[in-house]
């Protein structure tokens, strides 16, 4: 068992994102099913169009986001819960004037990251 405090965590730039960070809070290696990463996105930020092998169960803290997920698109606030299944694309947009802030779990499963190059993603609508 491990008790940590967020901000012993180191926090790393997101290189496929604009403005976003991740903390990995709970690693592989200390979880045996599912490791917990904390994001951050600044106003204006977000992640491109991509897919995971694996599913994401996400938890909004904090900020407002317009999040693409397959052919739907969802706006996000704190308090909300977000299922991204496995190999769905998806993509995130902060829609707010504050940081977009929100936990993902995902399982500790061999994961690949891929860009889905020409998507509708964003700032539309």
């Amino acid at each position: 068992m491990s008790v940590k405090h967020a901000i012993e965590v180191e926090e790393k730039v997101v290189e496929a994102g604009d403005g976003t960070t991740m903390q990995v809070l709970i690693s592989a290696e200390e979880g045996p099913n599912f490791a917990m990463r904390r994001f951050v996105m600044q106003p204006g930020g977000g992640m491109p169009n991509h897919t995971n092998l694996v599913e994401h169960e996400q938890f909004v803290l904090n900020g407002r986001a317009r999040i693409g997920i397959g052919d739907e698109i969802y706006e996000v606030q704190r308090g909300d819960v977000v299922f991204i299944p496995a190999e769905a694309p998806h993509w995130y947009t902060n829609i707010g004037d504050e940081p977009f802030e929100f936990l993902c779990l995902v399982p500790n499963k061999p994961d690949k990251i891929q860009l889905v190059p020409n998507a509708r993603q964003g700032n539309e609508g």
